[in-house]
Parts: structure tokens; C-alpha cells; sequence
């Protein structure tokens, strides 16, 4: 059982690592340049990324990764030990919580909304306005979810 925990806290600790690092790319630059190019453009390479997205390597990284906090959760409850199940147990949540269900709370329905527009007039410029702003300040919620929760996984495996 102690190896199968300690291989779930690395995959976690990896996986929410990778999946900080992607959220941190489109926060600090992919995001910053669709704000430069006309709204036309940018809704077109914004839609065109949240179709690829659905069928990329990410999602294999991303899904699997709030399954494997689920478990670590589980395991964190059932088999308490002092330090470790509590840096466990707060990975786990800050992961589901704040990267994996504020992406399906928040920033889904705004690709969603987003998906159904095009073009560049006034309903289209403020929608993508709002949407740079929005998606972005949640987009950074999930970047620091997820590199808190990777920092917990390795703090629980330090403490184990």
C-alpha cells in the first residue's frame, strides 16, 4: 500500500505540476497576445484552441490528474498520518476544487459562449473583451491551484 501511495503522490505532484505550467503559459503570454491581434482574429484562435484542446495529450494529463486526488483524498482519510494525510488532503482538494471544477464552473461556459460568436462587430468586441478579462482572472486561479496542490503532493512526500 506504501508504494502505491507514493506513486500516486508523484504522478499527482508531475500532473498538477504540468497542468500549472500550461494554465501559466496561456496567463502570461497566449492570453496577453490574443489581446493584441483584432477580436476577429483572436476569437478565431481562441475557439480553434478550445476544440484541439478537447482531443490533446492535455486532457490526458488534466482528468486523470483530478482522479488521481480523488484517490489520494480517499487514501488521506482512510489511513491518516499526521503531516502527510493533511498536505495530501489539501493537494487533493485545492486541485479539484479550484483547477479542475472552476475550469467546468467558469471557464467552459465562457469557451461555450465564446464558441458561438464571430466576426468583429460590437457584440463580438465587448463579449471578447470580457471574456480576455474573465477566462484570464480565472485562468490564474487554476495556475496557482495547480502548482499549490503539486507543492502539497511533495510536501507530502516529504513527510511520509
Amino acid at each position: 500500500m506504501a508504494i502505491i501511495l507514493v506513486l500516486a503522490l508523484v504522478a499527482a505532484a508531475i500532473g498538477s505540476g504540468l497542468v500549472a505550467g500550461t494554465f501559466f503559459a496561456f496567463s502570461t503570454f497566449v492570453m496577453p497576445a490574443f489581446s493584441r491581434i483584432p477580436t476577429e482574429q483572436g476569437i478565431a484562435a481562441m475557439n480553434s484552441i478550445n476544440v484541439t484542446i478537447l482531443r490533446s495529450p492535455f486532457m490526458m494529463l488534466f482528468v486523470p490528474t483530478a482522479i488521481l486526488c480523488l484517490l489520494i483524498g480517499v487514501l488521506a482519510v482512510m489511513s491518516w498520518r499526521e503531516g502527510a494525510s493533511l498536505w495530501m488532503l489539501a493537494g487533493a482538494i485545492i486541485y479539484i476544487v479550484a483547477s479542475f471544477a472552476s475550469t467546468i464552473i467558469f471557464n467552459v461556459p465562457m469557451n461555450d459562449a465564446l464558441g458561438q460568436v464571430s466576426g468583429n462587430g460590437p457584440e463580438a468586441s465587448a463579449l471578447w473583451q470580457g471574456y480576455l478579462r474573465d477566462w484570464t482572472w480565472w485562468n490564474h486561479v487554476r495556475t496557482m491551484a495547480s502548482l499549490l496542490a503539486s507543492a502539497a503532493f511533495v510536501r507530502a512526500l516529504m513527510v511520509i
